[in-house]
């Protein structure tokens, strides 16, 4: 498995006028998460995009269990549990900064030729990213 996480404050435009987390900004923390994880382990979001590299969302999976609020800190995990073919499924998690699960979920991405449109296999390049990472020592 191929685990990373990252802590992010939790902003006040990020909430609704009660002070609580909107429910579509939780799919920004998992963005937060799989980018920073994809720039420690050495392939970055701009390194795909030089490499005419794009990941097009499939689907998104959430289920709620608690709210975050304007000042918490949000700790966000990504997991990769196998190595992607044609897709690739990351599990995802939000915690607030007592340890409490606030949202869980899964997001599955495509890889796609930024040119073309084209739907490509996993590349070898993002596949050796992961492979190198298998046995990292951050994992869960």
């Amino acid at each position: 498995m191929v685990y990373y996480e990252t802590v992010l404050p939790v902003r006040y435009y990020e909430c609704d006028p009660m002070g609580i987390v909107h429910h579509s900004n939780y799919i920004r923390f998992f963005e937060c998460a799989r980018s920073a994880m994809m720039e420690a382990y050495g392939y970055s979001v701009q390194a795909c995009a030089d490499d005419k590299l794009v990941f097009p969302i499939v689907s998104v999976q959430l289920r709620y269990h608690r709210s975050l609020r304007m000042g918490d800190t949000a700790r966000v995990t990504a997991a990769i549990r196998k190595m992607p073919l044609a897709k690739l499924e990351v599990e995802q998690q939000v915690f607030n900064q007592d340890g409490v699960l606030c949202c869980e979920g899964s997001v599955v991405l495509g890889f796609m030729d930024a040119d073309t449109g084209r739907v490509l296999r996993c590349p070898e390049k993002f596949a050796a990213m992961l492979a190198a990472h298998l046995s990292d020592k951050n994992e869960t």
